[in-house]
């Protein structure tokens, strides 16, 4: 009986085996978590059997099948370690290797997959020898699915070794992975990174560059926009190491088919060392086509600089060092101005020798102009050519709804002034006070205006109103965002003062006048009373 029984085990595999038909499956795309990780056993070192996986314990070994003909004695021979080779990941149709060490005393290797009755493949060994390996010429979904792999020696069957998860990807479409807020976390914080699809994902996995193991794996959540997502909290973050991740996708009735990855994401960990400035040198309003660059710049000394957009799901964009004057820096040529650049920037600086970034820059607000289908007027009160040390007021109005008027003026390097607007007589409109003006104020100034739903996007600017300031300044003094009580409804008007000077100064050359008249008939009065 103990012939027959060996007779049955090491029967050579036939033609029909799946591995023996490796080329003619169409293609699928799988993936699936949680891929296990297996540890190699080498030569001579004897691993713990599992009892709740070892064959004669009374529980089922899932593949493989264990029969009255056959003996299997478990813990007398080492048990095999399983790995696959380049990864336990595999895009279809691409090469692959599946690794299985024993015994040197092993005479023959089978691979059992989870769900097919006996041996997926076998072989048999012409000397003995301590692993074998099971080449798959090219990845489908045929060879996705759970393994293990186990030897016979002179005496008996060594126990199966642990599961090795195998997945296929690149089946489905690819989801999108972005990071909320921002892909730019502070050192030691958190960040959720939403991995979402149109597609009805049964679960999403979130894998990490330089990683076999998934780092998690979660239930798809219909978001309000009608996506399946899934949120991943990751953290706390350190700059020593590198954050890049990907996700992938799979529906329930096949769990180790995953999608095309998503784009690589990767995060970008700032510190706390010298924030860098951000300028825009042709001022935050830009129109569309306008060639946009934003400088990034430092006097600590970075060797490498990037930019942030709050809110985007692209990663940061990075520059090396380029010469600046007395500055480190780097520009970013974000190119022709459209709708989608407007939004909020910062940047940051660091050391070609350190991984860690710089703290934030202040944020820099990119406004794109012309596109809302209105344009405001602007005026001046109490005109437009005033004396240093007036109270001036600037009013922005529209008969198109406005949630808020921004106050631009030309050539200055920081944000357009913003208030609220108020609905007066069937007009929007808002006043900007200066108070007092100086000639620091005089120059070039148009207004625009702005939705609550899309703050980044202005309406057509105002005709341009030159202000000019006539008189030396002592101090300057900027605009001020809120207007004073008073300063709008109650402008002070200087007509009847300059009406009353004017009419003193006339007075007076005619006094003047009458004297001189008076001085001269004197004069000729003079020589006739002196011929008499």
């Amino acid at each position: 009986m103990s012939f027959v029984a060996l007779f049955l085990v090491v029967r050579m595999p036939s033609w029909g085996d799946p591995f023996a038909r490796l080329n003619c499956r169409a293609p699928y795309f799988p993936d699936r978590f949680p891929p296990l990780a297996v540890l190699g056993v080498r030569h001579g070192e004897q691993e713990p059997a599992s009892p709740a996986a070892s064959p004669g314990s009374g529980h089922p070994v899932h593949g493989l099948s264990v029969g009255p003909r056959t003996r299997v004695h478990a813990g007398t021979l080492p048990k095999p370690s399983i790995r696959a080779e380049p990864g336990t990941s595999i895009p279809w149709w691409t090469p692959m290797t599946i690794w299985c060490q024993g015994s040197l005393e092993a005479q023959e290797y089978r691979l059992l997959k989870e769900g097919h009755p006996g041996p997926w493949d076998t072989q048999k060994l012409l000397e003995p020898g301590d692993k074998v390996n099971f080449s798959i010429i090219h990845m489908t979904d045929d060879y996705a699915g759970r393994y293990r792999c186990d030897y016979l020696s002179p005496t008996n069957w060594s126990e199966p070794s642990d599961p090795l998860e195998l997945v296929m990807t690149g089946f489905h479409g690819k989801p999108q992975l972005s990071a909320l807020p921002s892909p730019v976390v502070a050192s030691g914080g958190y960040v959720t990174l939403q991995c979402a699809s149109w597609m009805t994902f049964y679960r999403f996995v979130l894998m990490k560059e330089g990683e076999r193991q998934p780092s998690s794996t979660l239930d798809s959540q219909e978001a309000p926009s009608g996506q399946f997502q899934a949120l991943f909290l990751v953290g706390p973050v350190t700059p020593s190491l590198r954050w890049t991740f990907r996700c992938y996708g799979y529906y329930s009735h096949s769990p180790y088919v995953w999608s095309y990855p998503s784009h690589p994401l990767e995060l970008l960990v700032s510190g706390v060392s010298g924030k860098p400035s951000l300028l825009a040198p042709q001022g935050p309003v830009v129109t569309s086509g306008q060639n946009l660059t934003l400088q990034c710049r430092s006097d600590v000394g970075y060797d490498r600089f990037a930019l942030s957009k709050e809110g985007a799901h692209d990663p940061p964009r990075r520059l090396g060092r380029q010469p600046q004057a007395e500055l480190s820096g780097a520009d970013f040529a974000l190119g022709p101005v459209r709708p989608s650049i407007g939004g909020w920037y910062t940047c940051y600086g660091r050391h070609s020798l350190s991984s860690e970034w710089s703290a934030p820059s202040d944020p820099l607000d990119i406004l794109v102009a012309g596109q809302l289908p209105y344009t405001p007027s602007l005026s001046v009160q109490p005109g437009p050519t005033v004396t240093s040390g007036e109270n001036v007021t600037l009013r922005c109005q529209s008969q198109s709804a406005v949630d808020t008027f921004l106050l631009s003026k030309e050539g200055a390097a920081g944000p357009p002034l913003r208030l609220r607007s108020k609905s007066q007589t069937g007009q929007h409109q808002a006043e900007f006070s200066v108070s007092p003006v100086t000639s620091a104020h005089g120059g070039t100034y148009r207004c625009f205006g702005s939705s609550s739903t899309t703050p980044h996007l202005l309406s057509q600017p105002s005709d341009p109103l030159e202000l000019r300031v006539s008189g030396t300044a002592d101090t300057v003094s900027p605009p001020q965002n809120e207007s004073a009580p008073g300063s709008a409804s109650d402008p002070r008007d200087y007509t009847v003062e300059n009406v009353i000077r004017m009419g003193v100064a006339a007075f007076i050359l005619v006094v003047l006048g009458i004297l001189l008249l008076e001085a001269r008939h004197s004069q000729t009065r003079t020589p006739e009373a002196a011929s008499s």
